[in-house]
């Protein structure tokens, strides 16, 4: 009972994990505002961190994979997903730790209302920044050859979600590398139950190979063993 209680708690952690890291990287991580000669209006764009780090994303979703390697192996290869999975996580975070520039957030949004170029950045880095976009058509009817722009950033308390996603995969890969063998399998509920005297599933290749052998002694004797037996009538 208490391995198969830690077998669960691992496999819930990890698909907390691997389920915040997915979540966290779809929110917004970032904003450009582009600011367009008047009259037009100001245009402001949201960037998500699927944009920004998509590899963290993928990694999240390679971690829910390595969760179903986890339960459909056993021994030494449950120990080895159990070391992929830690691997993915810790590449998740490294990822997610991975400086976003308001070059990347300015491009980026300007590639989502269509303009090809990256936006070329002037100024300090820091949580807002300006700069402008160089060429390129704009959503319909707006463009953004020559907009100034800057970028917003507010993706933080996401990198520390996705941070803590990675830390549960980690966490979950590592128990299982070291615990991984002990804990149930899942072929195991499938194995059919040997009974007393030959019963069950291995008896049944005896049972065929009697039943067999009494056949031929009828045909020998002469009898039809397809015709019920006086012991068969009731």
């Amino acid at each position: 009972m208490a391995s198969k209680r830690e077998y669960a708690l691992v496999l819930l952690a990890g698909a907390v994990g691997g389920g915040l890291i997915l979540v966290s990287v779809r929110q917004r991580w970032a904003q450009a505002v582009f600011t367009p000669p008047k009259p037009l209006s100001a245009q402001t764009i949201s960037v998500t961190g699927a944009d920004l780090v998509p590899l963290a994303g993928a990694l999240g979703i390679a971690a829910l994979a390595g969760l179903a390697a986890v339960i459909a192996t056993r021994g030494v290869v449950r120990r080895a997903s159990g070391v992929l999975l830690a691997a993915f996580g810790i590449g998740a975070a490294v990822a997610a730790g991975v400086a976003v520039s308001a070059a990347s957030v300015l491009s980026v949004a300007a590639s989502h209302t269509g303009a090809p170029g990256a936006a070329a950045v002037s100024g300090a880095a820091g949580s807002t920044t300006s700069g402008t976009v160089p060429g390129g058509a704009g959503s319909p009817g707006v463009s953004l050859i020559g907009t100034a722009g800057h970028a917003i950033m507010s993706g933080t308390p996401w990198r520390a979600a996705v941070f803590l996603g990675a830390l549960l995969v980690v966490a979950a890969g590592v128990a299982t590398a070291g615990r991984g063998p002990r804990w149930p399998v899942m072929s195991a509920r499938f194995d059919a139950p040997e009974r007393p005297g030959g019963g069950g599933a291995r008896g049944a290749p005896a049972a065929a190979a009697r039943d067999s052998a009494s056949m031929w002694e009828s045909l020998s004797a002469g009898a039809d063993p397809t015709e019920p037996s006086s012991t068969d009538i009731p």
